[in-house]
């Protein structure tokens, strides 16, 4: 007989560092295109597992020494190679009980529509409308939303279904949202992927979390974001979910914006372009990293080809320049009374964060 307690066991086994089991109803107030009811009809648990991030991948960032192990350490690595093989695992001992494992890694939000602003997949992304140039429309690359999906019978969504997988973990009683939309569990605050399997088995299911509030409105995110894309607290600008009652709320975060300077950073946290390019800002392509203008695809594509040639993107992942609110949150819950205080010998942060003097 399967039991949440043999998930459990298989799951640490296997190496994931936390996992908790939810009713797939919980998220019965999501969008029907990422709700993961429609994964199959008879789906009736959703199992998520946390896989945590060395603190040590962030050393590099925080000290402007080292970027490339972050993005293919904490990203690449965990999302693709890890991760994947503890749902195999533990999927087998599901279906060695007969029941079925839908294992669901993270794939970069590849669905029917778009995670960064909820169009519909035709919208391209940077990367995609680099590719449909270069390629002159030859071969469909990855992309983050899906194209030229459509729903395969009425009663389904259009493929592929991507649900919101923070608000999935939450579910599964796995930590809380942040101010800045990280998830932050109690052992490792921001510093986690997620991924998940849905089973038609039905099993005991664990309580949300209800402990002390793990994020601490400190609004350190917002301080060190070097594009100003998270709003304060005071402005009211925010999102709230009534997640099966327990009620979520985050930033209203500018994610276009948000992509831009993550992937690139800006002027004073990219040290791979240099500060000449900066200055020149050859036909404001630049303009939305400088200041000078909203945030939108248009400008996105323009900084990505401007940008391109001078440093490469590792196992499929865009090095981090910035990766600000992860560091400034890590840096305060480590203090005292946060969820990560005590957690480390010495801090994370010491002085204060590193900046290029140009």
């Amino acid at each position: 007989m399967l039991t949440n307690k043999m998930i459990k066991e298989a799951a640490l086994a296997a190496g994931a560092d936390a996992c908790g089991i939810a009713p797939i109803s919980r998220m019965a107030g999501a969008p029907d295109d990422m709700n993961p009811k429609f994964l199959f009809p008879e789906a009736k648990s959703m199992i998520g597992f946390i896989f945590r991030i060395p603190r040590g991948v962030q050393r590099g960032i925080e000290e402007g020494t080292q970027f490339y192990q972050y993005p293919s350490m904490a990203y690449g690595g965990i999302n693709e190679i890890f991760a994947p093989s503890v749902l195999y695992q533990v999927g087998k001992v599901i279906e060695d009980e007969g029941y079925e494992a839908f294992i669901y890694r993270n794939t970069g939000a590849r669905g029917s529509v778009s995670d960064m602003d909820g169009s519909p997949g035709n919208s391209l992304s940077p990367e995609e409308q680099i590719k449909v140039i270069e390629q002159a429309k030859k071969a469909t690359d990855h992309h983050r939303s899906v194209q030229f999906t459509r729903a395969t019978r009425d009663i389904n969504v259009a493929p592929d279904l991507q649900f919101q997988f923070r608000l999935a973990a939450v579910a599964c009683g796995l930590g809380e949202i942040g101010w800045s939309k990280m998830l932050l569990t109690p052992q490792f605050g921001p510093l986690q992927r997620i991924a998940f399997i849905f089973t038609d088995a039905e099993l005991e299911y664990d309580e949300m979390y209800s402990g002390k509030p793990l994020c601490r409105k400190c609004m350190a995110c917002v301080r060190e974001c070097p594009g100003s894309c998270i709003p304060a607290e005071k402005t009211g600008k925010k999102i709230t979910v009534d997640l099966d009652g327990k009620i979520c709320e985050w930033g209203d975060i500018d994610m276009w914006r948000c992509y831009a300077f993550y992937t690139h950073g800006g002027r004073y946290y990219n040290p791979f372009v240099p500060k000449e390019v900066f200055d020149k800002n050859e036909n404001g392509d630049l303009n939305l990293l400088e200041g000078k203008a909203e945030a939108s695809e248009q400008e996105i594509m323009k900084v990505y080809m401007a940008l391109e040639k001078y440093f490469p993107s590792w196992v499929g992942y865009n090095m981090a320049k910035c990766g600000g609110c992860i560091r400034a949150c890590v840096s305060m819950l480590e203090k005292k009374g946060g969820c990560m205080d005590g957690r480390f010998k010495e801090p994370l942060r010491t002085k204060k964060a590193w900046k290029l003097d140009r």
